[in-house]
C-alpha cells in the first residue's frame, strides 16, 4: 500500500493526465477508467513523459 507523502501533488499530477489526455485525444472521466485500450492509456502516459523531458530540458538551460 502506497502512502501519499504530498496530498497536493496528487492533484497535480492528475490535471497533468487529464491534459496531456487531451493533447492527444482521449476522452477521460473523473474516477475509473478502466475501460481505456492499452493503446490510448500508453498514448498518454507518453505525452507525461514527453512532457516531463521537454521540462527538463528547459529547466537546464
Amino acid at each position: 500500500m502506497s502512502k501519499i507523502i504530498v496530498p497536493q501533488a496528487k492533484e497535480a499530477l492528475n490535471r497533468f493526465k487529464m491534459e496531456a489526455a487531451t493533447e492527444v485525444g482521449v476522452n477521460l472521466k473523473q474516477g475509473y477508467n478502466g475501460d481505456l485500450t492499452s493503446k490510448q492509456a500508453g498514448s498518454i502516459g507518453g505525452q507525461m513523459v514527453k512532457k516531463m523531458i521537454q521540462a527538463y530540458e528547459n529547466s537546464v538551460k
